[in-house]
Protein backbone atom coordinates (compact mmCIF):
# COMPACT_ATOMS: atom_id res chain seq x y z
CA UNK A 1 0.00 0.00 0.00
CA UNK A 2 1.47 3.35 -1.07
CA UNK A 3 0.30 6.51 0.68
CA UNK A 4 0.69 9.78 -1.25
CA UNK A 5 0.73 12.92 0.89
CA UNK A 6 -0.22 16.30 -0.53
CA UNK A 7 -0.25 19.51 1.45
CA UNK A 8 2.02 22.19 2.82
CA UNK A 9 5.77 22.02 3.25
CA UNK A 10 6.83 24.90 5.43
CA UNK A 11 9.17 26.34 7.98
CA UNK A 12 7.51 26.93 11.33
CA UNK A 13 8.41 29.95 13.45
CA UNK A 14 7.13 28.89 16.87
CA UNK A 15 6.78 31.49 19.60
CA UNK A 16 5.67 31.23 23.23
CA UNK A 17 3.76 33.91 25.09
CA UNK A 18 3.86 33.75 28.90
CA UNK A 19 0.44 35.34 29.44
CA UNK A 20 -3.08 34.84 28.07
CA UNK A 21 -4.15 36.39 24.76
CA UNK A 22 -7.53 37.16 26.31
CA UNK A 23 -5.91 39.68 28.66
CA UNK A 24 -4.95 41.82 25.67
CA UNK A 25 -8.10 41.63 23.56
CA UNK A 26 -11.21 43.74 24.18
CA UNK A 27 -14.19 41.71 22.89
CA UNK A 28 -16.30 44.82 22.27
CA UNK A 29 -13.50 46.49 20.24
CA UNK A 30 -12.69 43.72 17.77
CA UNK A 31 -13.42 45.95 14.77
CA UNK A 32 -10.52 48.17 15.93
CA UNK A 33 -8.23 45.36 16.98
CA UNK A 34 -4.59 46.40 17.30
CA UNK A 35 -2.49 44.29 19.65
CA UNK A 36 1.12 43.26 20.06
CA UNK A 37 2.41 40.31 22.07
CA UNK A 38 5.93 40.30 23.51
CA UNK A 39 6.93 36.67 23.10
CA UNK A 40 9.48 34.96 25.31
CA UNK A 41 11.09 32.65 22.76
CA UNK A 42 11.12 31.75 19.09
CA UNK A 43 12.37 28.71 17.22
CA UNK A 44 12.50 28.03 13.51
CA UNK A 45 11.49 24.46 12.78
CA UNK A 46 10.81 22.27 9.79
CA UNK A 47 7.10 21.71 9.36
CA UNK A 48 4.08 21.89 7.12
CA UNK A 49 1.26 19.36 7.31
CA UNK A 50 2.59 17.14 4.52
CA UNK A 51 6.13 17.21 5.88
CA UNK A 52 4.96 16.44 9.42
CA UNK A 53 2.85 13.47 8.34
CA UNK A 54 5.67 12.09 6.21
CA UNK A 55 8.13 12.52 9.08
CA UNK A 56 5.99 10.52 11.50
CA UNK A 57 5.42 7.75 8.98
CA UNK A 58 9.17 7.54 8.40
CA UNK A 59 9.75 7.16 12.15
CA UNK A 60 7.50 4.10 12.00
CA UNK A 61 9.39 2.64 9.06
CA UNK A 62 7.14 3.68 6.18
CA UNK A 63 8.05 5.37 2.87
CA UNK A 64 5.18 7.62 1.81
CA UNK A 65 5.21 9.52 -1.48
CA UNK A 66 5.53 13.24 -0.74
CA UNK A 67 3.77 15.51 -3.27
CA UNK A 68 4.48 19.13 -2.36
CA UNK A 69 6.21 22.28 -3.62
CA UNK A 70 9.28 23.89 -2.01
CA UNK A 71 11.76 26.66 -2.68
CA UNK A 72 15.58 26.61 -2.78
CA UNK A 73 15.74 27.13 1.00
CA UNK A 74 14.30 23.63 1.62
CA UNK A 75 17.07 21.58 -0.02
CA UNK A 76 18.41 20.25 3.30
CA UNK A 77 14.89 19.59 4.58
CA UNK A 78 13.98 17.45 1.56
CA UNK A 79 17.33 15.64 1.64
CA UNK A 80 16.81 14.73 5.30
CA UNK A 81 13.33 13.32 4.64
CA UNK A 82 14.75 11.28 1.77
CA UNK A 83 17.46 9.86 4.06
CA UNK A 84 14.71 8.81 6.45
CA UNK A 85 13.04 6.82 3.69
CA UNK A 86 10.40 9.26 2.41
CA UNK A 87 9.90 9.07 -1.36
CA UNK A 88 10.60 12.65 -2.46
CA UNK A 89 10.49 11.99 -6.21
CA UNK A 90 7.20 13.92 -6.54
CA UNK A 91 8.43 17.06 -4.76
CA UNK A 92 8.33 20.16 -6.97
CA UNK A 93 11.53 22.21 -6.53
CA UNK A 94 11.19 25.89 -7.43
CA UNK A 95 14.09 28.35 -7.72
CA UNK A 96 12.20 31.65 -7.80
CA UNK A 97 10.15 31.56 -4.60
CA UNK A 98 10.86 30.64 -0.98
CA UNK A 99 9.24 27.75 0.86
CA UNK A 100 6.02 28.51 2.71
CA UNK A 101 6.39 29.73 6.30
CA UNK A 102 4.13 29.41 9.33
CA UNK A 103 4.29 31.90 12.21
CA UNK A 104 2.47 30.84 15.37
CA UNK A 105 2.29 32.20 18.93
CA UNK A 106 1.01 30.00 21.75
CA UNK A 107 -0.15 31.40 25.10
CA UNK A 108 -0.19 29.70 28.50
CA UNK A 109 -3.61 28.14 27.85
CA UNK A 110 -2.38 26.64 24.55
CA UNK A 111 -4.44 29.11 22.50
CA UNK A 112 -2.77 29.93 19.21
CA UNK A 113 -2.61 32.88 16.82
CA UNK A 114 -0.98 32.13 13.48
CA UNK A 115 -0.08 33.60 10.09
CA UNK A 116 0.96 31.69 6.98
CA UNK A 117 3.14 32.85 4.06
CA UNK A 118 2.10 30.82 1.02
CA UNK A 119 5.42 30.87 -0.87
CA UNK A 120 6.14 27.86 -3.10
CA UNK A 121 2.95 26.17 -1.95
CA UNK A 122 1.07 28.54 -4.24
CA UNK A 123 2.25 26.47 -7.20
CA UNK A 124 1.29 23.06 -5.81
CA UNK A 125 -1.24 22.68 -8.59
CA UNK A 126 1.63 22.01 -10.98
CA UNK A 127 1.91 18.58 -9.33
CA UNK A 128 -0.62 16.06 -10.61
CA UNK A 129 -1.62 12.54 -9.63
CA UNK A 130 -1.79 11.75 -13.36
CA UNK A 131 2.01 11.96 -13.47
CA UNK A 132 2.49 9.36 -10.71
CA UNK A 133 0.14 6.55 -11.68
CA UNK A 134 3.13 4.17 -11.86
CA UNK A 135 3.57 4.55 -8.08
CA UNK A 136 0.49 2.39 -7.43
CA UNK A 137 -1.04 4.81 -4.96
CA UNK A 138 -3.58 3.07 -2.72
CA UNK A 139 -4.48 6.03 -0.51
CA UNK A 140 -3.95 9.77 -0.91
CA UNK A 141 -3.94 12.50 1.72
CA UNK A 142 -5.44 15.85 0.73
CA UNK A 143 -4.35 18.14 3.53
CA UNK A 144 -4.22 21.97 3.81
CA UNK A 145 -2.82 23.49 0.65
CA UNK A 146 -3.79 26.27 -1.75
CA UNK A 147 -7.54 25.81 -2.31
CA UNK A 148 -7.29 25.30 -6.06
CA UNK A 149 -4.77 22.47 -5.58
CA UNK A 150 -7.01 20.79 -3.00
CA UNK A 151 -9.95 20.93 -5.41
CA UNK A 152 -7.74 19.62 -8.23
CA UNK A 153 -6.41 16.71 -6.17
CA UNK A 154 -9.87 15.65 -5.00
CA UNK A 155 -11.11 15.54 -8.60
CA UNK A 156 -8.01 13.69 -9.80
CA UNK A 157 -8.40 11.07 -7.08
CA UNK A 158 -12.04 10.53 -8.01
CA UNK A 159 -11.14 10.25 -11.71
CA UNK A 160 -8.27 7.83 -11.00
CA UNK A 161 -10.24 5.83 -8.39
CA UNK A 162 -7.75 6.63 -5.61
CA UNK A 163 -9.34 6.62 -2.13
CA UNK A 164 -8.37 9.73 -0.19
CA UNK A 165 -8.26 11.15 3.31
CA UNK A 166 -9.73 14.65 3.18
CA UNK A 167 -8.37 17.12 5.71
CA UNK A 168 -9.48 20.67 4.81
CA UNK A 169 -8.92 22.00 8.38
CA UNK A 170 -7.28 25.47 8.19
CA UNK A 171 -8.50 25.99 4.63
CA UNK A 172 -12.21 25.59 5.41
CA UNK A 173 -12.80 29.39 5.35
CA UNK A 174 -11.07 29.68 1.95
CA UNK A 175 -12.82 26.80 0.20
CA UNK A 176 -16.30 27.37 -1.19
CA UNK A 177 -19.23 25.46 0.28
CA UNK A 178 -19.60 23.55 -2.99
CA UNK A 179 -15.92 22.60 -3.07
CA UNK A 180 -16.05 21.44 0.54
CA UNK A 181 -19.12 19.31 -0.09
CA UNK A 182 -17.52 17.74 -3.16
CA UNK A 183 -14.37 17.04 -1.15
CA UNK A 184 -16.37 15.36 1.60
CA UNK A 185 -18.55 13.38 -0.82
CA UNK A 186 -15.55 11.92 -2.63
CA UNK A 187 -13.57 11.10 0.51
CA UNK A 188 -12.93 7.69 1.96
CA UNK A 189 -11.89 9.34 5.24
CA UNK A 190 -12.80 12.82 6.47
CA UNK A 191 -10.56 13.97 9.32
CA UNK A 192 -10.91 17.15 11.38
CA UNK A 193 -10.63 18.36 14.94
CA UNK A 194 -13.82 19.17 16.81
CA UNK A 195 -13.60 22.93 16.14
CA UNK A 196 -12.98 22.39 12.44
CA UNK A 197 -15.96 20.04 12.25
CA UNK A 198 -18.21 22.80 13.56
CA UNK A 199 -16.69 25.21 11.00
CA UNK A 200 -17.40 22.71 8.23
CA UNK A 201 -21.02 22.35 9.35
CA UNK A 202 -21.52 26.11 9.43
CA UNK A 203 -19.81 26.66 6.08
CA UNK A 204 -21.72 23.93 4.23
CA UNK A 205 -25.02 23.70 6.12
CA UNK A 206 -24.42 19.99 6.66
CA UNK A 207 -25.19 18.24 9.94
CA UNK A 208 -23.12 15.38 11.30
CA UNK A 209 -25.57 12.76 10.01
CA UNK A 210 -25.22 14.28 6.53
CA UNK A 211 -21.45 14.07 6.79
CA UNK A 212 -21.55 10.47 8.04
CA UNK A 213 -23.70 9.58 5.06
CA UNK A 214 -21.26 11.13 2.59
CA UNK A 215 -17.84 9.84 3.70
CA UNK A 216 -17.11 6.23 4.55
CA UNK A 217 -15.19 7.23 7.69
CA UNK A 218 -15.24 10.32 9.92
CA UNK A 219 -12.41 10.93 12.37
CA UNK A 220 -12.69 13.76 14.90
CA UNK A 221 -9.80 14.64 17.21
CA UNK A 222 -10.67 16.36 20.49
CA UNK A 223 -7.30 17.26 22.11
CA UNK A 224 -7.23 16.10 25.74
CA UNK A 225 -10.61 14.40 25.28
CA UNK A 226 -9.15 11.94 22.79
CA UNK A 227 -10.61 11.17 19.39
CA UNK A 228 -13.63 9.52 17.81
CA UNK A 229 -13.65 7.32 14.72
CA UNK A 230 -16.98 6.70 13.01
CA UNK A 231 -16.64 3.72 10.67
CA UNK A 232 -18.59 0.61 9.67
CA UNK A 233 -21.66 1.88 11.51
CA UNK A 234 -19.74 2.06 14.80
CA UNK A 235 -18.15 4.76 16.92
CA UNK A 236 -14.70 4.04 18.34
CA UNK A 237 -13.50 6.29 21.16
CA UNK A 238 -9.75 6.58 21.61
CA UNK A 239 -8.72 8.26 24.86
CA UNK A 240 -5.85 10.72 24.93
CA UNK A 241 -2.75 9.37 26.65
CA UNK A 242 -1.98 11.36 29.81
CA UNK A 243 1.32 13.21 30.07
CA UNK A 244 2.93 15.65 32.44
CA UNK A 245 5.08 17.20 29.71
CA UNK A 246 3.03 19.27 27.28
CA UNK A 247 5.62 21.34 25.43
CA UNK A 248 3.82 22.47 22.27
CA UNK A 249 0.54 21.43 20.59
CA UNK A 250 1.76 22.41 17.11
CA UNK A 251 1.88 19.37 14.82
CA UNK A 252 0.23 16.90 17.20
CA UNK A 253 -2.69 16.42 14.81
CA UNK A 254 -0.30 15.81 11.91
CA UNK A 255 1.54 13.19 13.96
CA UNK A 256 -1.80 11.51 14.75
CA UNK A 257 -2.48 11.29 11.02
CA UNK A 258 0.94 9.78 10.37
CA UNK A 259 0.42 7.12 13.02
CA UNK A 260 -3.10 6.32 11.86
CA UNK A 261 -2.03 6.01 8.20
CA UNK A 262 0.86 3.73 9.12
CA UNK A 263 -1.48 1.48 11.10
CA UNK A 264 -3.91 1.34 8.17
CA UNK A 265 -1.04 0.44 5.83
CA UNK A 266 -0.36 -2.57 8.04
CA UNK A 267 -4.00 -3.66 8.06
CA UNK A 268 -4.88 -2.76 11.64
CA UNK A 269 -8.49 -2.08 12.61
CA UNK A 270 -9.87 1.36 13.33
CA UNK A 271 -9.53 1.14 17.10
CA UNK A 272 -5.88 0.10 16.96
CA UNK A 273 -5.13 2.66 14.23
CA UNK A 274 -6.57 5.40 16.43
CA UNK A 275 -4.51 4.21 19.37
CA UNK A 276 -1.30 4.32 17.33
CA UNK A 277 -2.32 7.83 16.24
CA UNK A 278 -2.88 8.87 19.86
CA UNK A 279 0.64 7.79 20.79
CA UNK A 280 2.35 9.42 17.81
CA UNK A 281 0.47 12.62 18.66
CA UNK A 282 1.71 12.41 22.24
CA UNK A 283 5.35 12.28 21.16
CA UNK A 284 4.85 15.45 19.10
CA UNK A 285 3.02 17.14 21.96
CA UNK A 286 5.93 16.55 24.32
CA UNK A 287 8.49 18.41 22.19
CA UNK A 288 8.73 21.98 20.94
CA UNK A 289 8.66 21.79 17.16
CA UNK A 290 6.82 19.38 14.92
CA UNK A 291 9.78 17.18 13.92
CA UNK A 292 12.01 17.18 17.00
CA UNK A 293 10.63 14.00 18.55
CA UNK A 294 12.02 10.56 17.79
CA UNK A 295 11.75 7.01 19.08
CA UNK A 296 12.86 3.50 18.32
CA UNK A 297 10.36 0.77 17.50
CA UNK A 298 11.10 -0.80 20.90
CA UNK A 299 10.50 2.48 22.76
CA UNK A 300 7.27 3.07 20.88
CA UNK A 301 5.93 -0.45 21.46
CA UNK A 302 6.81 -0.40 25.15
CA UNK A 303 4.95 2.85 25.65
CA UNK A 304 2.01 1.66 23.58
CA UNK A 305 1.51 -1.45 25.73
CA UNK A 306 1.66 0.67 28.88
CA UNK A 307 -1.66 2.22 27.82
CA UNK A 308 -3.39 -0.16 25.42
CA UNK A 309 -4.16 -3.85 25.21
CA UNK A 310 -1.47 -6.27 24.07
CA UNK A 311 -3.03 -8.22 21.20
CA UNK A 312 -1.57 -10.55 18.55
CA UNK A 313 -2.38 -7.92 15.91
CA UNK A 314 -0.35 -5.28 17.74
CA UNK A 315 2.51 -7.69 18.37
CA UNK A 316 2.71 -8.25 14.61
CA UNK A 317 2.48 -4.51 13.97
CA UNK A 318 5.61 -3.86 16.00
CA UNK A 319 7.43 -6.82 14.51
CA UNK A 320 6.68 -5.84 10.91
Amino acid sequence: MTVAITGSMAFDHIMTFSDSFTNYILPDQLERLSVSFLVDSMRKERGGVAGNIAYTMSLLGESPLLMAAVGPDAADYIADLAKRGVDTSAVLHLDDVLTASFFVSTDQQNRQIANFFIGAMGRSGEISFYNYQDHNIDLAVISPNVPEAMVQYAQECVDLHIPYLYDPSQQIPLLSADDLIEGVEGAYILMLNDYELEMLKERTGLCQDDILGMSDVLIVTRAEEGSSIYADGKEYHIPAIPTERVADPTGAGDAYRGGLLTALQRDLGWLEAGQVGALTALYALEEVGTQRHSYTRQEFSQRYFEHFERTPEMERFFEG
